[in-house]
């Protein structure tokens, strides 16, 4: 079989239609519900986790200048997302987008690669939890040890040295933290995982809720905050080049758009439920770019904020909100508690989303042959897939437990990055291909805007620390290996054609 073989546009619809009520997943989601469930994936990890390591680490303020790179990247990114879902309403996301467009090989590599960005996805926003946990149940009175709330190692791509003083605060590599295990990150995507297999429709109720708080208390940051900005921690906005790439000056800008790009990927878990939608050739659209359109106005805001009321350095933490707003003193105490409420909340509902997406993407393989059946077993009752969400939860909990949040986000980054840049070609591929074929939603200016997302996402990918690289071409061979060992001579198509 060539590698190149596509699965058709026909087919897929046929089985997005067709399938039998024992087999497939339930119909429940709404326009609403689907802008809900990408803010409600989208508002978390980036406002509440990583624009603090974002800015601390490698843009300064101008952490919000890499908002709106990523912000761009994700714009042209969500227009192609949208072509293919209203087009393909199935269970899948980018994995079956590219079955349609490059052929199964490359579907495979995008399936693989959104491993990365589910599963670590998951266990970054996890460890994120975690902090905010922590710092609430200090507040109460109720102090939880270190050893069991934070991460055993901490990792550094290179030596990270104060903007200030210079000085060297961590080696390069890993390093042992003492801890043992961060407990209530595992013990959070364990209590996800089962809300998920007993079914929640896709957190619908639950997470709509949890929506309206969190834009209501990202609101209450923002205009509170704004009162008590002290520009002097705004200088200098684009803090100058240590001497080495992506530590401040623009190269900091552009990795610091990279690390943050993961706080966008809730559009992108949206069209994994196109399965689950309603009318998907209406709602995904709406779902995807109104979720986007709404969050990237809330974090520019919410960066400038977070930069204006801290000094940058201060803001390498955890939970990087709740230390910005304790930098304005006992004026915005009553503040920090509804953050840590919101915020423990809202990342919840985020681990959510995430937890959801992985589980479709092998439902999609697994019914593809290119994972074992039981990979695609639907609950009789919940109509979920257990078997998978379960499997997802329990590598999801182990990375969260053991390994430290930086590390984790730059390979959620880099695998989201990817699948982008591939979805954006397929767009172009198909139009050639397929000129004529019945299009929902079109994306407008094409080949120019799939080809402005494939350059920018990849100009963000090359942005990434050379470690990062290594770690994704290390987890792409051992796809490679799964994928010729058994994904290949098990594919439906692949003995559909053969026998043919």
């Amino acid at each position: 079989m060539a590698l190149g073989t596509r699965k058709s546009i026909a087919v897929l619809q046929a089985e997005a239609a067709g399938e039998s009520e024992a087999h497939t997943l339930r119909r429940a989601l709404g326009a609403l519900n689907l802008t809900t469930l990408g803010i409600g994936a989208i508002i978390g990890a980036g406002i509440f986790v990583l624009t603090g390591t974002a800015a601390a680490q490698y843009a300064g303020p101008a952490i919000v200048i890499s908002f709106i790179v990523s912000g761009l990247g994700c714009l042209f990114a969500g227009l192609c997302y949208s072509e293919f879902a209203s087009m393909i309403p199935v269970a899948g996301s980018a994995y079956t987008y590219a079955y349609a467009t490059l052929g199964e090989f490359i579907a495979w590599i995008i399936g693989w690669d959104l491993m990365l960005e589910y599963l670590f996805g998951a266990s970054t926003v996890a460890v994120g939890w975690s902090g905010y946990f922590s710092a609430f149940m200090d507040q109460i009175g109720l102090h939880m040890s270190p050893a069991f709330t934070s991460a055993p190692y901490a990792y550094a791509d290179a030596p990270k040295i104060d903007p200030v003083t210079h000085a060297v605060t961590q080696a390069a590599g890993f390093t042992h933290t003492g801890a043992v295990v961060n407990l209530p990150a595992v013990i959070l995507i364990a209590l996800m995982t089962t809300l998920l297999v007993i079914g929640i429709k896709e957190s619908a109720r639950f997470n709509n809720f949890i929506v309206v708080l969190k834009i209501a208390i990202v609101l209450l940051v923002i205009g509170f905050g704004f009162m008590y900005v002290n520009q002097a921690n705004w200088h200098p906005f684009v803090p100058p080049n240590t001497g080495e790439y992506g530590h401040y000056g623009w190269s900091g800008i552009v990795r610091g758009a990279a690390v943050v790009f993961f706080a966008y990927i809730g559009f992108d878990a949206v069209s994994t439920a196109a399965q689950e939608a309603k009318n998907p050739q209406r709602d995904m659209p709406i779902g995807m770019l109104g979720s986007l359109a709404i969050c990237t106005v809330l974090y520019i805001l919410m960066s400038l904020v977070m930069t204006g009321l801290a000094h940058y350095p201060e803001l390498d933490v955890p939970h990087p909100v709740f230390v910005a707003i304790d930098k304005a003193g006992p004026a915005l105490a009553w503040l920090a508690s509804i953050i840590n409420i919101g915020a423990i909340a809202g990342l919840a509902s985020v681990v959510l989303v995430m937890l959801m997406g992985q589980p479709r993407v092998f439902y999609s393989m697994a019914r593809d042959g290119l994972l074992p059946a039981v990979f695609g077993k639907v609950h009789p009752r919940f109509k979920t897939p257990y078997v998978t969400t379960i499997l997802t939860g329990i590598v999801a909990a182990f990375f969260a437990g053991i390994f430290p949040i930086g590390l984790l986000g730059e390979l959620v980054s880099i695998g989201t990055l990817l699948a982008f840049v591939i979805v954006c070609a397929g767009v172009i591929v198909l139009r050639y291909r397929q000129p004529n074929l019945a299009r929902p939603f079109r994306t407008p200016f094409v080949p120019l805007v799939p080809i402005l997302g494939i350059l920018i996402c990849g100009y963000m990918m090359s942005s990434l620390p050379g470690p990062t690289w290594e770690r994704l071409i290390v987890w792409m061979v051992l796809g490679l290996i799964v994928y010729f060992t058994y994904s290949r001579s098990h594919s439906k198509l692949a003995r559909a054609e053969g026998s043919g």
